[in-house]
């Protein structure tokens, strides 16, 4: 088991051996689940640099050749 330890401002440091089963490091996000006396974290995925084509590429409707081609003239 790993363990760690809670500062007077509440705060910890993530386990070497916990980043690295996680694959995170600085700058990364986290989440926290809460499961009755239990918390489970995981790693966030990392969302696009563009977040606005990122929104707009799940959308098949939108991916016909010419829309592709009217994009690419911006």
């Amino acid at each position: 088991m790993i363990q760690g330890r809670i500062t007077a401002k509440s705060q910890t440091t993530i386990p070497r051996a916990v980043r690295a089963a996680l694959g995170i490091g600085p700058g990364d996000s986290v989440s926290y689940e809460i499961r009755g006396k239990e918390v489970v974290m995981k790693r966030v995925a990392t969302p696009p640099k563009d977040m606005f084509l990122a929104n707009f590429s799940t959308f098949t409707e939108w991916s016909s050749e010419a829309d592709t081609k009217a994009y690419a003239d911006l």
